[in-house]
């Protein structure tokens, strides 16, 4: 009595603590419409998500696709399940990672996951408070992560930490943000969080016409060519 047949698989419990293989065979096979994480070993379900998320999430995508296009060797990943280790398996809302064959950290599985630390990720939270600022944050810094973007909507901020470093990446006097990671990729702050789609893709332009971002584009090149 209370042994589930040995076809069925019990499904997931908010707060519950397993390790990533047991989590990622009982997500498989959760409905469509459910999103769980698992962090830090205890699993987690993601809550509804708003219009402004939905806004954030698609200013900063709108800059990362246009960096990727410009920069061969790196892709933009999407709500994408990354297993980070055995106790890890979230699903950013957005990251953005160099290629495995062009020098990149992550792979991609046999299954078609994203497997090992991406360079960067990016969260949409809806304040300092949120899971993206603490549990989350310390797993990504723990397992690899290079750069973590976090938009905090409640109080309107941005913040960007440089893992490697334990520092955070602050803007320039002209309010500029530049990766560290990403040669060419700056961001806006106060552009991303007045949802300024041109003035976000000029600043992106400048950053993709900068020597650094140039430099990069032949680093990776050559990073392929030995791989190949």
């Amino acid at each position: 009595m209370g042994i589930l047949p040995k076809h069925r698989t019990r499904p997931l419990v908010n707060g519950e603590r397993m390790t990533q293989p047991e989590f990622h065979r009982r997500y498989e096979v959760c409905l469509e419409d459910e999103k769980w994480e698992l962090i830090g070993g205890i699993v987690y379900m993601a809550s509804p998500l708003s219009l402004g998320h939905s806004n954030y999430d698609g200013k900063v995508g709108l800059v990362l696709e246009l960096y990727e296009a410009a920069t061969p060797g790196t892709q933009v990943t999407h709500n994408a399940t990354a297993i980070l280790d055995e106790e890890s398996e979230p699903q950013p809302d957005l990251g953005l990672r160099i290629l495995p064959d062009y020098g990149g950290q992550s792979r991609t599985t046999d299954d078609d996951y994203l497997e090992g630390a991406p360079e960067l990720l990016v969260e949409v939270a809806h304040s300092r408070r949120d899971l993206a600022m603490h549990r989350k944050r310390d797993d990504y810094e723990r397992t690899g992560v290079l750069e973590y973007l976090v938009v905090c909507m409640e109080e309107e901020e941005v913040h960007w930490f440089h893992f490697p470093s334990g520092g955070v990446i602050r803007p320039n006097r002209q309010g500029i943000s530049r990766s560290r990671v990403f040669p060419g990729l700056w961001l806006d702050e106060a552009a991303l969080l007045h949802l300024d789609s041109a003035r976000l893709m000029e600043v992106l332009q400048q950053g993709l016409a900068s020597r650094a971002h140039a430099a990069f584009v032949k680093r990776l090149q050559a990073a392929h060519r030995r791989h190949s």
